[in-house]
Formats: structure tokens, sequence, C-alpha cells
């Protein structure tokens, strides 16, 4: 029989365990039958806030090389009630909602939007490197983080993902504190603070000074923060950082990951990187006698 590459995080169940992340394509409506199309298990939106905002000015993007970006876009959106809206469109895969605010009025005002919409989970953003008063600075914030998650899962329907990143302040207790407020799954990493200077002019390249580094250059970190997150807890984890083939998506899922995040590598090689990722995954899966996804999660810490 040939192997299945369907994968569960916690009640959410995937087709393949490649989403798209958050931040790429993700308030753009119309291309989410595309990307369910080529392959993605999951589409997760854009981070959406309270009210619209614009985010900063140009430069917001910039290659490092290596195949790292840097990004300060400053969470541009069109806000949570315009963006429910626009979810007429049916994509045949699970939508999951990313939500960035400063307190627990903002998430639950948020969630309400959606209420009439088919939503598959939420991801609270917890992980945000740029901007001020939410992403990071929530996440530091263990306390807050506890009430916001216990805030979100009172409001919501379904599961309620958190995601962590590399703050001040140790990103497994972030974690831990979201897992004891309920949250079903964790998502680990984001992008991690960084910035590139012009040396003709002298000056940041980015409008913001510091952004988020992503893409191939924080792989390896994803993968240590999700092998440690595996190896203390039992929640289920989705693998974000540096995913751009099969071999990226593979190691996070053996370091404990049940499904993965594909970001940068879609703004560089666009949707086809999905197809490309189950089709590694299942000749793996093939040669090396494995049926289930589930059977090779977590397999590092075991040898």
């Amino acid at each position: 029989m040939a192997p299945s590459i369907s994968t569960r995080v916690g009640p959410l169940a995937l087709q393949g365990p490649a989403m798209l992340a958050s931040g790429i394509l993700g308030i753009s409506v119309d291309v989410f039958r595309r990307v369910a199309d080529a392959g993605a298990g999951a589409i997760v939106s854009k981070s959406l806030s309270r009210e619209p905002w614009e985010g900063y000015a140009n430069p917001t993007v910039f290659g490092v090389g290596g195949g790292g970006w840097l990004n300060a876009v400053g969470l541009s959106n069109p806000g949570a009630a315009n963006f429910a809206r626009m979810l007429e469109v049916d994509p045949g895969m699970p939508v999951i909602i990313s939500l960035v605010g400063s307190d627990e009025s903002d998430f639950s005002y948020m969630i309400d939007q959606f209420a009439d919409c088919n939503i598959a989970a939420y991801e609270l953003n917890f992980s945000c490197p740029h901007v001020d008063r939410v992403g990071l600075e929530v996440g530091d914030d263990h306390d807050l983080v506890r009430r916001i998650v216990r805030t979100a899962k009172g409001s919501s329907t379904v599961p309620v993902v958190a995601k962590v990143g590399l703050g001040k302040t140790d990103y497994i207790k972030t974690a831990e504190a979201a897992i004891d407020a309920g949250a079903d799954a964790i998502t680990a990493i984001n992008t991690i603070r960084a910035m590139s200077i012009d040396v003709e002019t002298r000056r940041p390249i980015l409008s913001n000074r510091i952004g988020g580094l992503s893409g191939t250059p924080i792989r390896t970190i994803a993968v240590r923060c999700v092998y440690e997150l595996s190896s203390q807890y039992s929640v289920p984890l989705i693998g974000c950082g540096g995913v751009s083939a099969w071999e990226d998506a593979l190691e996070l899922i053996l370091a404990g990951a049940s499904a993965v995040q594909v970001g940068s590598a879609v703004g560089s090689r666009w949707i086809e990187t999905f197809g490309e990722i189950n089709d590694g995954i299942k000749l793996y899966m093939d040669r090396n006698n494995f049926g289930e996804i589930s059977e090779m999660i977590g397999l590092a810490k075991r040898s």
C-alpha cells in the first residue's frame, strides 16, 4: 500500500504536512484555491489585528543571501472584520486565521468577527519580532499569554494554536504558559530579530532598521526548538523556519513536529514547493517502509 502523508495536529486533520505560513500570500483569497491545488495541507492567513494596519514604509524586504530574507513589513493587514467579509471562497482545505493583539479583549473581539466563517483553527501570534506592544513583547509576558490563550479558547469553537519565537525570555516558558492555558498546539518558530546595513550609505537597509530573519539561515534553529519542545511537552507541534525542501520538512518531523509551515521558499520559488515536499516525503516513506507520517514524528529522540 502506498504511504499516506495525511497528518493530524491535535484535532486538526491535514491532507499533507506542509502548510502555507502566515505572512505569505495570506490575505490573497483568490490565491487560496491555487495553494490548495499545489498540495498545501492548510493555509495560515497573514496576521490580522483588531483594526487595519498600514505597516512600515519601504524598503520592507531584503534578500541577505544563502536563502535568507530580512523583513519588517509591520504586520500590514486589512483588520479582522474586513478580512472576515472576504472569506467567501472555499479553498477546499483548512484555513487557519493568524491573530495579533495586545490584550485579551483584542483576541476575543477578532474571534467574534469570524463566527460565521468556516475557520479550521486560530494561530495566536506571540512571536513577531519587529512591532511594538504585540508579538514577542506579548509572548515575553507569560501571564498575559495565559490570559490571552484562555480567552481565545473560551471564545472559539475550533483549535487554538500559539506561535512562539525567540524573544527576551525563554521561548519554552512562553510555550509552557500557552499549554497550561489550554493551547491545542504550538508553532515554533517565527523570524528572528536581525538587521543589515548598506556600507555605501552607512545606514540600515530596512526602513524600520530592525526586522526578522527568515529562510534557510534559521532552519537549524527551528529544528533545535522543535526538538527541545517535543522533548518536554506532549502537545502537538508545528515546525516553522527555513523549510524549502522535503528534507527540511522531514527534519522538523523527525524532531517532533506533526506538520510544518513553509514561508520564504514560497515567496522565492512559488507554490510548486508544496508538491515537491509532498513527493519527496512520499518517496522517502516508501524507501524506508513508513506507512504514516505519525510513525516518523519525533524519531530523532529515540536514536
